[in-house]
């Protein structure tokens, strides 16, 4: 399987990071005016690839074919030391996509754990970046992902430069839900949605990945071509997918041990949804059909639903997730209202 790698646009053959962006850039050219763009869609759309392309498309010098893949400007974007290209991202979600720019090691500075919100000294490094002189004369571009990651006092620091941005600077911001941010940053920029690609697509596209079974990985993923890259990676195929709710039920927690917390809390909650959408005579979506209890307790699943969510909102605890785990999947077991598939055994997965 070839591994996920982040691209930044197109590429001198050009080529795309994501097949599913040229009609979005083709709507962001009618929008060329704007200085402001706020790329928002469907997590695992690939909103920050997205802002990236736009970034590529705004400081291409070929103005005839942007972006070309072949100029120096696009040459410098790809290689993450273009002059006029800021990228501000929290610190924990630059370490997981690996995003450091020309000059930085992507080493911790420090002890502290990585922050997950966009914090005031990155924006006032970023305002006063702003405010110097176009290094390749084309102007300059701000990406901001994920906008929702700005604290509040961030946000307010920045809606000035927003608002009345220096020179030729142009901001591109991302989020999936814009009513989540705030209506002052909302209403300073044009939105140009973001949706995930078709089916077809997206398993053409995980088929050039070496990805086998891309139907069941794809809907294990929720529909996101990226996130079921990451998932198959992982080693999430289908044999792993059509096994977890025999082995939940079966009050077997081995399958999700040893991975992070978010993504057992994430893959458990899909298990939820799809026990609870069984209930009420709904197909499945993440999950194969057949492998869900015929008859469930939908509200003491939809409480163990809030259960995870309380999780999710504290991932940072340092928990003993081992332990965590088995209680998660210990008390799923509970709910299951079938005792001959409780009782079930499972060859072991990988």
């Amino acid at each position: 399987m070839k591994a996920a790698t982040l691209t930044i646009g197109v590429d001198a053959q050009g080529g795309w990071p994501l097949p599913w962006l040229g009609e979005v850039l083709d709507r962001a050219r009618t929008m060329s005016r704007a200085h402001a763009l706020l790329v928002h869609g469907p997590a695992g759309a690939g909103q920050f690839e997205c802002a990236l392309l736009m970034a590529q498309y705004f400081l291409c010098e070929d103005t005839a074919a942007a972006p070309c893949g072949r100029c120096a400007s696009c040459h410098l974007a790809r290689s993450r030391s273009h002059p006029d290209l800021m990228v501000l991202v929290p610190d924990a979600l630059r370490t997981r996509l690996g995003w450091w720019q020309d000059g930085e090691s992507g080493v911790p500075k420090s002890d502290a754990k990585p922050s997950r919100e966009i914090r005031v000294p990155q924006v006032r490094q970023a305002i006063a970046w702003a405010q110097n002189s176009s290094g390749r004369g084309r102007g300059k571009v701000l990406v901001l992902h994920p906008a929702d990651a700005l604290n509040a006092t961030a946000a307010n620091a920045l809606l000035k430069t927003l608002e009345e941005p220096p020179g030729s600077l142009r901001w591109v911001l991302t989020c999936v839900d814009p009513e989540a941010l705030l209506p002052t940053v909302r209403s300073r920029c044009q939105r140009l949605r973001l949706d995930l690609p078709s089916a077809q697509v997206a398993r053409a596209w995980l088929a050039a990945h070496d990805v086998a079974d891309t139907a069941a990985v794809l809907a294990l993923a929720g529909g996101s071509p990226i996130e079921a890259l990451a998932l198959a990676e992982e080693g999430l195929d289908a044999t792993w997918r059509g096994e977890l709710p025999r082995r939940v039920a079966a009050g077997d927690a081995s399958p999700l041990l040893g991975r992070p917390i978010p993504r057992v809390v994430d893959l458990l909650a899909k298990l939820a949804h799809d026990v609870i959408a069984a209930a009420v005579g709904a197909e499945p979506r993440y999950y194969p059909s057949g492998s869900m209890p015929v008859a469930a307790d939908i509200a003491a699943w939809s409480a163990w639903v809030q259960t995870l969510r309380r999780v999710a909102r504290h991932e940072e605890h340092p928990w003993n997730a081992a332990l965590l785990i088995e209680a998660l999947v210990t008390q799923a077991a509970s709910l299951w209202a079938q005792p001959a598939v409780a009782k079930a055994q499972a060859a072991p997965l990988r």
